[in-house]
């Protein structure tokens, strides 16, 4: 990389950074471009060079907490044996890392802002087929070990990531062992109608 590359890539990181914190402590709608600005001592149009908008900077910080998450994910999925084990592990750090990470109350502000522009749709669609993309692989392999039964597995990971969406809406008020008590109901409740029975 060459230095002019690497005092882009640095800029970019720290314009990410400070956002994240001022996204954490402020939440979206109050964070402004301003904000940043001062943050990082760099301008409005530096920080429009690398994110196009505000949107777009905190989709950057979205992917990057995806991407922490499928890291932290393939390092605990080997602790799971049978694909059962894999979904309720899922849900469970999902449910985890929802709840200690600082951008949660942010995104859920985000995510509810009716006002987009459309590469963003365009950003969150790709980012929703990726979530889909991960049921659909850990239903599949679920049925080709022979522990779940033969199913569309399109549609039933559009319904499991439907169901962890609703579980994420649904205990943000309830304390630490409601909620994960709630996330087990749901995948085993889940799970009953796809698996094999026995015998």
């Amino acid at each position: 990389m060459n230095k002019k590359k690497l005092q882009s890539e640095q800029t970019k990181k720290k314009v990410a950074d400070a956002a994240k914190a001022l996204f954490a402590l402020k939440g979206y709608k109050a964070t402004s471009i301003e904000d940043i600005v001062s943050a990082t001592g760099c301008s409005a149009g530096n920080i429009y060079y690398h994110f196009k908008s505000k949107e777009g900077l905190f989709l950057h910080l979205l992917q990057e907490w995806d991407r922490e998450w499928e890291s932290g994910w393939t390092e605990k999925e080997r602790l799971y044996p049978t694909s059962k084990e894999k979904l309720i592990g899922m849900a469970e750090q999902l449910f985890t890392d929802n709840l200690n990470h600082p951008l949660t109350k942010a995104s859920d502000e985000f995510f509810n802002n009716s006002e987009k522009a459309n590469d963003v749709e365009e950003r969150i669609a790709e980012m929703i087929a990726g979530y889909v993309s991960f049921n659909r692989k850990l239903l599949q392999e679920g049925i080709d070990n022979g522990e779940f039964k033969p199913f569309d597995t399109e549609k039933m990971a559009v319904i499991l990531d439907s169901v962890i969406y609703g579980l994420s809406q649904h205990s943000r008020k309830l304390d630490r062992q409601e909620a994960l008590s709630l996330y087990r109901t749901a995948m085993e409740t889940f799970l009953y109608g796809i698996a094999k029975r026995e015998g």
